[in-house]
């Protein structure tokens, strides 16, 4: 067969004016497991979600998305870009036909590489919307709903009408924010025991490189993401003295072009991490200053990593992992398989190889643990001080308000007025407002409705 025919070949395959057929009996389907008794059902793994009941009354004619339990599952795929393309795929392939999809980015031309489902056509259009039209049209069974905007914006109903959620975002505080939600979500019996209706499975999946990963998180039960937020770094950033004095690699280059060039050449006009003319002018800026040092490597994908946080992205790798997360997710809803208990990890840079392993919770977790943390300070301590080792400490807060158990408020970021009313308490003593052995509690947008409870003695 010539190379031209069989690109025409793959053109036609991937045309998207003509609706997708599937024979769902075909060997080997979703069909074919979901009807036949199992001894390695949901019941007999780790963590049993059900018990797993055969279909029954097939023919020749029933389509895999015309079955129960999956005919009426709702799920949320949060992200359409590298991962959430593989992931909408895969859910359209295995007869999930109610998805919901959200992402804030647009698309754009460095995308196409990779992210399948977008076209030339589709640069600067919202990630979401094309998406889901893709899903739709391609796979007439399918009912795809976008939603283009920050997953923040929604309220915490929205999650709660999913049967199941599965996240491909690439932003750590986004992850910590959704992970957070779906935690608040969970309420609980008289004898402390969480309400089942409450817990909505959430299924995580990250990529960097030619590795991957893939998590399930079932709230209050398992192990959530903040439990882990120690095996991921804070964001590197560079001196700005460097930046601006010493340059010498190129990642110092792209950044003065991006920190201290641009404010001055565009001082009322933000940069658009999004807009190709913007990251085609911090491009080319870093390539005269690495000139200007005789530094090497400033290229326009480097640039967009360093401005944007990206890491570079393997097809393969959002592929294998995707069917992974889609897998768990099918097993979650119909019980036909032992679930994920509750990490695996995909190495592929040396080989196709993987490892799970259980990441147990934390005891201390301000998310899944309702515990009192502890904390002993010197009693001159001021507020500001004690709120920056909040920031900077394990908990890695963002904007932390305080008030004591009484309900007095220490400190508000929000509304402005309530927030310059209690500003002048950051400059005083904790000695000063509070008791020994008092308890304050602490709240932060990246814990969404969650507080947190800290016992402040002194030293």
């Amino acid at each position: 067969m010539t190379k031209r025919k069989v690109i025409d070949m793959a053109t036609e395959c991937l045309s998207e004016g003509d609706p997708m057929e599937v024979d769902s009996h075909q060997r080997g389907s979703l069909l074919t497991l979901l009807s036949r008794p199992s001894p390695f059902a949901s019941e007999t793994g780790a963590l049993p979600m059900g018990i797993f009941e055969p279909l029954t009354s097939l023919n020749d004619q029933t389509k895999v998305w015309e079955v129960e339990p999956l005919k009426s599952a709702k799920v949320l795929v949060v992200g359409a870009g590298g991962l959430g393309c593989e992931l909408l795929k895969d859910l359209a392939m295995s007869g999930i036909t109610s998805i919901e999809v959200i992402d804030l980015d647009t698309i754009d031309v460095t995308n196409l590489n990779r992210q399948f489902l977008f076209r030339q056509k589709d640069v600067g259009s919202s990630k979401a919307k094309v998406a889901a039209d893709f899903i739709n049209n391609r796979c007439p069974w399918m009912k795809v709903i976008a939603h283009h905007g920050m997953i923040q914006d929604k309220p915490p109903s929205f999650y709660a009408s999913f049967n199941c959620i599965i996240s491909g975002l690439d932003n750590i505080e986004a992850r910590r924010w959704l992970n957070a939600t779906v935690c608040g979500l969970v309420t609980f019996d008289e004898d402390g025991d969480p309400d089942p209706s409450t817990i909505i499975p959430l299924i995580d999946g990250g990529t960097e490189g030619f590795s991957g990963q893939v998590r399930v998180i079932l709230p209050r039960i398992t192990s959530c993401f903040e439990c882990s937020l120690d095996a991921f770094p804070p964001q590197r950033s560079f001196p700005l003295c460097t930046i601006a004095e010493t340059p010498r690699r190129p990642e110092h280059c792209i950044a003065y072009a991006s920190i201290l060039l641009w404010p001055k050449e565009f001082p009322d006009k933000k940069l658009d991490t999004d807009s190709p003319d913007d990251m085609k002018w911090v491009y080319e800026k870093a390539l005269e200053r690495a000139n200007e040092y005789e530094i090497s490597g400033v290229t326009y994908m480097l640039t967009m990593g360093v401005i944007k946080n990206i890491i570079p992205a393997v097809a393969s790798t959002n592929a294998i992992v995707a069917a992974a997360c889609v897998n768990e997710a099918i097993k979650l809803l119909t019980f036909c398989s032992q679930t994920l208990n509750t990490y695996m990890m995909y190495m592929g840079s040396s080989g196709v190889y993987s490892h799970t392993f259980v990441y147990e919770r934390k005891s201390n977790c301000p998310v899944s643990s309702s515990a009192v943390r502890e904390m002993k300070v010197n009693r001159g301590k001021s507020l500001n001080q004690l709120m920056q080792e909040l920031k900077d400490g394990d908990l890695r807060l963002k904007s932390p308000s305080i008030t004591t158990g009484n309900g007095k408020t220490l400190y508000m970021q929000k509304p402005p007025a309530l927030e310059k009313a209690t500003r002048p308490n950051l400059d005083k003593a904790l000695s000063n407002l509070i008791d020994s052995g008092e308890e304050l509690t602490v709240t932060d947008p990246v814990l969404e409705s969650i507080s947190l409870t800290l016992q402040v003695t002194f030293d």
